[in-house]
């Protein structure tokens, strides 16, 4: 396989999305696959005139019939060329999400993004997703079903969970960047009318995409005088990230939207329970007997769901055992990049 793949910025971030792209390209390469990283300079995916003439130059660069991929992220940078350069180049999309539902947009620019991607995911050759959610947001634009594939990412291998804790305060994780979406706020507010039990929350994700949101959050916490309580870490290390898996006993992320949530799959992966929300393609992610979903945006729901969680270790047991069995039958990522390349394949064609 012989194929351009085309990044926003450095291809090293540590999001769900960088995460499997950056999965997908080492994969290949260590099958033999020829791939030509662009990791596009400007700023995504508001497209400025930089990212625009990275994107242009990039696209430009390419043989006729050359195999290109574009992560959704930069795919506005794309805007001016794109239609021309389709017409010479297989240009598929690897979409995780669409852009015009990331929480915190002004309506004139979610608007923006909505019309945007609605005039752009049609020019593609097709398109790579990670959930049939996502997917549906491309074929409700106008893109024919058999353009678009379905990839679930891989999960890395769990390993035994240490024994339970005899003594101490219930270990509480997020993981993800922070940011609006994310729905830390929520739970930061929710957790603030249970500090008569005995729980303990860690926070793991980037601080510098949205530096309101981290001031807000840091605000909140000391307002609600929980500064012993929560503990923003900023990103971890792989190592440092599953030690933290494996030592917590309730994963907690009340995401307004989310593509697929590759957190949640690592979270049954390690066999915990998980609160979440019935947001985008999280259902699908994570079955309902492994879970509490509570609508987004829903403190009260939120709320009564980790109450029941922290006080009751039946319940616990139970979601866990079934947090087990699911992340048992999720895909690792040598098989999730087989089925992606195949995928790739297949839409390509």
């Amino acid at each position: 396989m012989e194929l351009a793949f085309l990044v926003p910025g450095s291809l090293a971030q540590i999001t769900g999305g960088y995460l499997y792209d950056r999965q997908v390209v080492d994969g290949l390469r260590a099958r033999g696959a020829a791939i030509t990283l662009f990791e596009l300079a400007g700023h995504h995916p508001d497209a400025d005139a930089r990212a625009r003439q990275a994107a242009a130059a990039a696209l430009a660069g390419l043989p006729d019939g050359s195999l290109a991929v574009i992560d959704g992220l930069a795919l506005p940078a794309f805007a001016d060329c794109l239609a021309h350069e389709a017409r010479r180049l297989r240009i598929v999309g690897f979409i995780h999400h669409p852009l015009s539902l990331e929480t915190g947009l002004s309506p004139d620019r979610a608007r923006h993004f909505a019309e945007l991607e609605t005039r752009l995911w049609p020019l593609l050759r097709g398109a790579l997703c990670p959930s049939p959610h996502s997917a549906g947001a491309l074929i409700a634009a106008g893109v024919d079903a058999g353009r678009v594939a379905v990839v679930m990412p891989g999960t890395p291998p769990a390993g035994p969970r240490p024994p339970d804790r005899a003594a101490g305060p219930l270990r509480l994780l997020a993981v993800g960047t922070l940011t609006p979406r994310k729905g830390h706020a929520l739970l930061i507010e929710a957790l603030a009318r249970l500090r008569s039990h005995d729980w303990q929350l860690d926070c793991i994700g980037s601080q510098d995409r949205a530096p309101a949101t981290v001031a807000a959050l840091r605000a909140l916490i000391g307002r609600h005088q929980l500064d012993g309580r929560i503990t923003l870490h900023g990103e971890l290390p792989p190592a440092h990230l599953a030690a933290a898996y494996r030592q917590a006993d309730l994963f907690a992320l009340p995401s307004w939207h989310e593509g697929y949530g590759m957190v949640f799959a690592e979270a049954l992966a390690y066999g915990l329970p998980v609160v979440a929300t019935t947001a985008g393609a999280i259902p699908h992610t994570v079955p309902a007997d492994a879970a509490i979903l509570v609508p987004p945006g829903d403190v009260e729901a939120l709320h009564d769901a980790l109450h029941r969680l922290l006080t009751d270790s039946a319940l616990r047991s139970r979601l866990a055992r079934a947090a087990t069995a699911a992340g048992a039958s999720l895909p690792d990522w040598p098989t999730a990049v087989t089925r992606w390349a195949a995928a790739l394949q297949q839409v390509a064609a």
